[in-house]
This record gives structure tokens, C-alpha cells and sequence, in this order.
């Protein structure tokens, strides 16, 4: 089969490797779409990820497609479904995952491969986080369930009861899915990001109110400015830069919530302001990954309609051309996603 397989920085070959050999207890799936990521382009930039990925290796996991082998012992799908498998599971019994806490478990199994014809999904996956695609969503639409449990969980992880505004910094298609998951919970969204197109993209999501980065303005004024001179209940950052980071705590009224869901590069430090976060009661949250709980949810959600793909997605390209998308991704952060059709 013809698969995508990371070297190293900006090292991407798209060339031939053999079909994933399956044990009784995995699934071998045909990927039917593989949707680009910005986790992804970080990795592509960077050469590795340091828990999840490391060159050389198969590349990619965002993905749905076809049931085209099962192993002896597996029960729950059977060749022919359509299903959509998550890129990890948690072992469900260290010191995380018993509290749940299972985006954190000690032993998180991670899964690549999905810019490929075949992909094997291992037994851990298949028991926990792989499902059959209800007949009315599509492949596209299924491949989005990854990255929307992520953002539902860093929703729940900011407390939603009696929220009335959220903010969102950044308006990249993890930012689009806060801006359009907080209007479905009925929040007032103040959307803040760089390009016109992308505000344009959050006023569909949603959005109530835009502010513009790229104007030389006090944003964080401007949104109490908006809100009574209060602030939002809850501000998400999902830029990932230490610039943002500050700028989000300065946003949220006394008692609201911050959330980090942007992960800055390694080697960041942040400095906040101690007496506004003292005095104000400010709760600072990160969120990391998803859950099975989150992925089934995730799920849920697209069945209902409340995503779709055609918000997020807006090319087509063949695997032969994967290379030339990530170097287009690179080229700026207002990017869609991509769907690759190996």
C-alpha cells in the first residue's frame, strides 16, 4: 500500500510499505478520508512529537473508512461496516484513570497511520474508542469526532453552568469548533481572531461579536467594553502563544475561567498577573487530549448535525499530494482543514 511516512523535519515521503499485519484482536480499516490537523503541521515542522510520534513512523489520525479485516477475537465490528476510530486510549487502570483522569493515563496508547490506503487499529482502540458511523454521516463528518472531543472536553472542563459569554482567541478550525459548540450550549461567543475570513468563517459558527487582532487596540478592553466593563465568564485561548495566554486572563471578569487550550511551543514561560488573578478569583485551566466518554460524545454530536464537515473542510487531495498541503498549511494559521483521500 502507498502510506505517508515522517523522517524528520519537513521530511514527508509518500511511498509503499506493506499492509499492517493484524492480530485476533485488531482491525484492519481502509481509510476512506484522513483530515489534516494542526497538530499535525506542528509535528510536520517540528520533525516529532514527543509522546506521540516518533520519525520514522506512519503519519496522520484523523480518519474514518471501512472494515476490511477483524481479527478472531473481535466482536463489536465486522468486515464491511463504516467506522471511525480515535488516535489513542488510556489502560484504564493506572493512578489517571481511575480518577478519571484517562487523557492523562501513564500509559496512553497512540495510534498513527492515517494518511495511508490501510491502517491497523490495535485491540486497546477497538474496546475503547472505535465506533460504527451511523448511516447518515458521512465519512468526512465522522473524521472530525478527534479534535471535537477535544474542544467538548475543554468546554466541560471550564464549568458551564450559568455562563452567559465566551471568548474565543483564535479562529483556526479548533477555534471554530469552541465558537460553534458555545452558541449550541447558548452562549453569547465574542470570536477574536486575525483575518477577516476567518471572522467571517466564526459569524457562520455563531459568533455574536468580532474583534480583529490586527487592529491597534487594547482587545482585552474592548471585550469588557462589550460585556459592562465585566469581562467574559469564560475566556478560550486556542493560539497557543504566550502573547495570547496573557491575553486571555485579562478578559474574564472576577470569577470567570481561563482556558489554555493552545499549546505553546516547549521551552515557553508565561507571565501572569498574580494580583488579578488573586483578587479577581480567576480559575486557570489546561486541557489536554480527550477521553472515550468525550470521543462517543463527540460522536453523538455529529450525528446530530450540531457539527458538520463542510464548516471545516475545503479541499480534497489525493495522498500523492500530502506533502505539498503541509507545506501550504505551514504557510499561515488561518488554514481549513484538508481531507485526504488516499
Amino acid at each position: 500500500m502507498m502510506a505517508a511516512v515522517l523522517y524528520g523535519k519537513e521530511s514527508l515521503q509518500i511511498e509503499p510499505v506493506a499492509v499492517p499485519r493484524i492480530g485476533p484482536d485488531d482491525v484492519l480499516v481502509r481509510v476512506r478520508a484522513a483530515l489534516t490537523c494542526g497538530t499535525d503541521v506542528k509535528v510536520f515542522r517540528r520533525g516529532y512529537h514527543a509522546r506521540m510520534i516518533i520519525p520514522p513512523a506512519l503519519f496522520g489520525h484523523e480518519l474514518s473508512g471501512d472494515v476490511v479485516a477483524a481479527g478472531e477475537n473481535v466482536k463489536k465490528v465486522h468486515v464491511g461496516q463504516r467506522v471511525v476510530s480515535a488516535n489513542s486510549a488510556p489502560c484504564g487502570k493506572c493512578f489517571y484513570c481511575i480518577r478519571d483522569k484517562e487523557n492523562l493515563c501513564e500509559d496512553l496508547l497512540f495510534n498513527n497511520g492515517a494518511y495511508a490506503e490501510f491502517i491497523r487499529i490495535p485491540k486497546r482502540i477497538v474496546d475503547r474508542n472505535l465506533y460504527v458511523i451511523p448511516d447518515h454521516v458521512t465519512y468526512q463528518d465522522a473524521a472530525l469526532i478527534e479534535p471535537l472531543a477535544c474542544v467538548m472536553r475543554g468546554l466541560e472542563e471550564c464549568d458551564l453552568r450559568g455562563v452567559e459569554t465566551i471568548a474565543v482567541i483564535g479562529l483556526g478550525p479548533i477555534g471554530l469548533m469552541f465558537v460553534r459548540l458555545a452558541k449550541v450550549f447558548g452562549a453569547r461567543v465574542i470570536a477574536i481572531g486575525r483575518r477577516v475570513a476567518q471572522l467571517e468563517r466564526a459569524t457562520r459558527m455563531g459568533a455574536t461579536d468580532l474583534l480583529c487582532t490586527a487592529d491597534p487596540i487594547d482587545h482585552a478592553a474592548a471585550v469588557r467594553e462589550l460585556t459592562a466593563g465585566r469581562g467574559v465568564d469564560v475566556a478560550i485561548e486556542a493560539v497557543g502563544t504566550p502573547e495570547t495566554w496573557q491575553l486571555a486572563a485579562r478578559m474574564v471578569r472576577r470569577g470567570g475561567v481561563v482556558n489554555f487550550f493552545g499549546g505553546c511551543p516547549s521551552d515557553s514561560a508565561v507571565a501572569l498577573d498574580t494580583s488579578l488573578l488573586h483578587y479577581s478569583e480567576i480559575t486557570c485551566k489546561a486541557s489536554f487530549h480527550h477521553t472515550p466518554g468525550h470521543i462517543k460524545k463527540a460522536l453523538d454530536a455529529v450525528s446530530r448535525g450540531d457539527i458538520t464537515a463542510r464548516d471545516f473542510v475545503n479541499r480534497e487531495e489525493p495522498l500523492s499530494n500530502l506533502l505539498e498541503v503541509m507545506r501550504h498549511l505551514m504557510s499561515h494559521n488561518g488554514h481549513m482543514k484538508t481531507a485526504i483521500i488516499p
